[in-house]
C-alpha cells in the first residue's frame, strides 16, 4: 500500500513542477517494474495524481497571474478568447490537451493565465488522454525490463532534445503572450 502512496506523491509532484520534471510515464514504469504493483490500480492512481498536479499548476498560474507582467497577461487573456470563439476551436483545444505528445506543463500554465478558458474540461480531456497513454506504457513496461530504467529516464531528462523541447515550449508560451492579441468579439446576432 505504501508504494501506491509514494507513487501518487511522486507523480503529483512531477505534474506540479512548471518544467523539467521527469515524464509521468517514466515514474509509472519505474513503479510497475520495481514494485510489481497492480497495473490497473497504478494507472488509475497515475491519472488521478497527474490530473490533480496539472490542475494545481494551472490554478497556481491563475491565482498568481497578477505577479506576471500585466501586458503579457492581457495578451494571453485576449489569445484565450480566440481559442474559445467557436465549438470547433474549443474542440481542438480539448483534443490538444487529450492527445498532445508534448509536455503539458506549459499548456496548463497558459490555460491558467487565460481566465476565459475553463479548466475542468481541459483536466477531463487530459485525464482521458493520459488513461490511454499510461495504460500503453505500463502494459508495455515488461518489454523495458531488460533496459536500465534509471538510464532511460536520465537519458530522457538530460538529452539535448528533451531540454530543447522544454525550453522551446517555455519560449513559445512567453512569445504567445507578447503578441498584441485583440479580444475576440462575438458577432452581433441582432443584425
Amino acid at each position: 500500500m505504501n508504494e501506491y502512496v509514494i507513487a501518487a506523491a511522486v507523480i503529483f509532484l512531477c505534474n506540479v513542477v512548471p518544467a523539467f520534471a521527469p515524464p509521468t510515464w517514466s515514474v509509472l514504469v519505474f513503479f510497475s517494474l520495481n514494485y510489481h504493483l497492480n497495473a490497473p490500480a497504478l494507472i488509475i492512481i497515475g491519472v488521478l495524481a497527474a490530473t490533480a498536479g496539472r490542475g494545481i499548476l494551472a490554478w497556481y498560474f491563475r491565482k498568481y497571474r497578477d505577479r506576471l507582467p500585466q501586458g503579457w497577461v492581457t495578451n494571453m487573456e485576449n489569445a484565450g478568447t480566440h481559442l474559445t470563439k467557436s465549438t470547433g476551436h474549443t474542440g481542438a483545444l480539448l483534443a490538444l490537451f487529450m492527445i498532445s505528445p508534448l509536455s503539458s506543463a506549459q499548456l496548463f500554465e497558459a490555460a491558467g493565465v487565460m481566465r476565459t478558458i475553463p479548466l475542468r474540461p481541459l483536466l477531463a480531456a487530459f485525464a482521458i488522454g493520459r488513461t490511454v497513454s499510461y495504460t500503453s506504457y505500463v502494459t508495455g513496461a515488461t518489454a523495458l525490463k531488460a533496459t536500465s530504467l534509471g538510464e532511460l529516464i536520465s537519458k530522457y531528462i538530460t538529452s539535448p532534445a528533451a531540454i530543447a523541447v522544454q525550453i522551446a515550449l517555455i519560449v513559445g508560451m512567453v512569445l504567445i503572450g507578447t503578441i498584441k492579441w485583440q479580444p475576440h468579439q462575438q458577432a452581433d446576432s441582432s443584425s
